[in-house]
């Protein structure tokens, strides 16, 4: 199995445990492990050439990134 292959299984299974995080226990927490696995997916819809995937996790991570920098 290839690297990425592994990224996006674990990146997936990252995305559904951060949800439950986020609902259940702690909101900063969950949004880094959302992060993650969003961030360890993407190489995988590159080499697929899944476009409208990555362009989605993309802007997923941009408003994933803004709850994670402080309030100026």
């Amino acid at each position: 199995m290839k690297i990425d292959t592994v990224g996006r299984v674990v990146g997936s299974f990252l995305v559904v445990t951060a949800y439950f995080i986020i609902l259940h226990v702690n909101l900063s927490l969950g949004v880094i492990m959302q992060f993650v696995g969003d961030a360890i997916s993407v190489p995988f819809f590159i080499r697929t050439k899944s476009w409208d995937v990555v362009i989605m996790l993309t802007f997923l991570l941009i408003i994933s990134s803004t709850k994670l920098v402080p309030s100026l």
